[in-house]
């Protein structure tokens, strides 16, 4: 069953990476359309989600692969 949950954990870490990136996309494309400033917002947005998306999978990934092999080094 712990196999289970680690491979749950690591699949909503695949969909928060998406998640963040998307967004940052989505919203970078909102700002250039209302201030006529195209691809400024959008490259903008798409960087902010991707260091988002990677400082959350930093944060998460400890807990989401924590083995506990006492005994074993």
């Amino acid at each position: 069953m712990n196999r289970w949950l680690a491979a749950l954990k690591l699949v909503g870490v695949g969909w928060y990476i998406s998640g963040c990136i998307i967004l940052g996309v989505l919203a970078g494309r909102w700002l250039d359309g209302k201030l006529n400033s195209e691809p400024l917002w959008l490259i903008i947005g798409l960087l902010l989600g991707v260091i988002v998306a990677f400082y959350g999978v930093y944060r998460m990934l400890p807990g989401a692969t924590n083995r506990r092999n006492k005994g074993n080094s």
